[in-house]
């Protein structure tokens, strides 16, 4: 079993991923009977109250992913067009917290929002023209691109998927959960190379 602090990832019907819920919403679904099937392994039980007619306890038990009923019609048909809020967290995980110009990890009080172009100069505040930076690099580059800074970008920014997007939010995803998300990843999502070179070259927990 694991901690209730383990999230659970939810979905429609359909397998669309939608959201990261704790363990008090995940119970409330499956009392509600809101949950069409589930997959992955099963992270706790939960016992409840005892009924008054037959004297057994009610049990929970809860999967690491729930499909509920219902389909997010609209998430569908703007798949193409859906660009998520653009945070610093999200920005982190989605670069693996590695500093995209010297390519070294850090822990997030080392990192910043790096402008490729800065705003200064036209850029935008967007997934597109924005990187996980150390601070000393960033520091470094200051008001300048990349190729005045002579600070070559070790990867092209992007902005990610709805699928990306729930993963990147997600805290201490589970093998399960991360096969699953990944399924929902484009084909020639950069997001694939760069899980990988987090794992490989640093060792780090993805």
């Amino acid at each position: 079993m694991y901690s209730l602090t383990q999230q659970v990832l939810r979905t429609d019907v359909a397998g669309m991923p939608l959201e990261w819920i704790d363990f008090r919403e995940a119970v409330r679904i499956c009392h509600l009977g809101q949950v069409a099937y589930t997959c992955g392994v099963l992270l706790y039980r939960i016992h409840g109250g005892y009924n008054a007619a037959t004297g057994r306890r009610s049990i929970i038990d809860v999967n690491s992913i729930l499909a509920t009923y219902g389909e997010n019609r609209q998430l569908t048909r703007q798949r193409d067009e859906y660009v998520p809020p653009l945070s610093n967290p999200a920005l982190f995980a989605r670069d693996a917290r590695i500093c995209l110009y010297c390519g070294e990890r850090f822990s997030v009080r080392d990192l910043s929002r790096d402008h490729v172009t800065p705003l200064s100069r036209g850029g935008g505040d967007m997934w597109r023209n924005v990187v996980t930076a150390c601070k000393r690099c960033n520091n470094h580059k200051a008001g300048r691109t990349p190729e005045e800074a002579g600070m070559a970008l070790l990867a092209v920014p992007f902005a990610p998927t709805h699928a990306e997007y729930v993963f990147l939010q997600g805290r201490r995803v589970l093998a399960d959960q991360m096969a699953f998300l990944r399924a929902h990843f484009p084909r020639m999502s950069p997001l694939h190379a760069r899980l990988l070179l987090a794992a490989s070259v640093h060792g780090a927990d993805v």
